[in-house]
């Protein structure tokens, strides 16, 4: 009854379902794994974020450039404030209110590329005239290393007035400076008043956002599909077997005695 699992048909089924499904089923493993380490990653950068204060400052050089390991520690590093380069950052929220953030270039003492600093965070509507002006002359600043921000990620206006950028980051500040900005920023830890300290963040792309939740999704996916040829396999096989005992019983002819193509007769011409 079952000898029909020997014949080259059901060999190169038997095949593609032995090699197809362990392979969706790694593939599947492998996406959750990723999706488990995103998640994994995200939580260290939150911890990171929350102990950001109580940790030890490390030089910001030694931070750079941002990865997902180096953002949210805390950075210092020793400057002069450019007044005249001075951006606010508007639509930040603070504790549930609207605002907007002070972004100030910090020009390290020892040269090199400027460091962007968000000295802190005000109320309302981009005003310059409330923003209190940074220290003169050298300041040690210490605060949070952020990474660069991602326009989608922060919703970005465009068509700003002058004095404004809708996203921190190289790629946007290049043309709004005189100068080479590192790619990232600096959340000081201690704001003067009237501004309040911006909390650090944990870095984009490292939790649940949409790239870890497309692994997950991934992940199901790959798990379909090996079910799915379990079950395909299943089916042909019952209907193997139903289509042998219908023939067994004389309700079908039996495939296996299908007639094969007629043979001519001895001298007559050939088709």
């Amino acid at each position: 009854m079952h000898r029909f699992l020997l014949t080259p048909r059901w060999w190169g089924i038997n095949v593609f379902a032995v090699l197809a499904v362990p392979f969706c089923l790694v593939l599947g493993v492998w996406q959750l794994g990723r999706f488990e380490d995103r998640v994994d990653n995200h939580r260290a950068q939150e911890q990171r974020a929350a102990e950001s204060g109580r940790e030890r400052p490390a030089e910001l050089a030694t931070l750079l450039p941002p990865t997902t390991e180096t953002v949210g520690r805390t950075a210092t590093v020793t400057g002069t404030y450019d007044a005249r380069e001075q951006l606010l950052v508007p639509d930040r929220v603070l504790d549930g209110e609207r605002g907007f953030y002070v972004l100030t270039p910090l020009l390290p003492r020892d040269g090199g590329a400027a460091v962007p600093v968000v000295r802190g965070w005000l109320p309302g509507d981009p005003d310059p005239a409330a923003v209190p002006a940074p220290p003169a002359g050298p300041v040690t600043v210490t605060g949070a290393l952020q990474a660069a921000e991602s326009p989608r990620a922060v919703n970005a206006r465009s068509g700003l007035p002058t004095g404004q950028v809708a996203v921190i980051g190289a790629a946007s500040l290049i043309n709004l400076l005189p100068y080479e900005v590192i790619n990232g920023f600096v959340t000081e830890r201690e704001a003067a008043g009237p501004l309040r300290p911006v909390p650090p963040q944990a870095a984009g792309g490292t939790g649940l956002d949409l790239k870890a939740f497309q692994n997950l999704g991934y992940t199901a996916e790959w798990f379909v599909f090996a079910a799915f040829v379990v079950f395909m396999w299943f089916r042909l096989y019952r209907r193997e077997l139903e289509v042998r005992r219908d023939a067994e019983l004389g309700i079908l002819p039996d495939p296996r005695d299908a007639p094969g193509p007629p043979v001519p007769a001895r001298g007559s011409p050939a088709p």
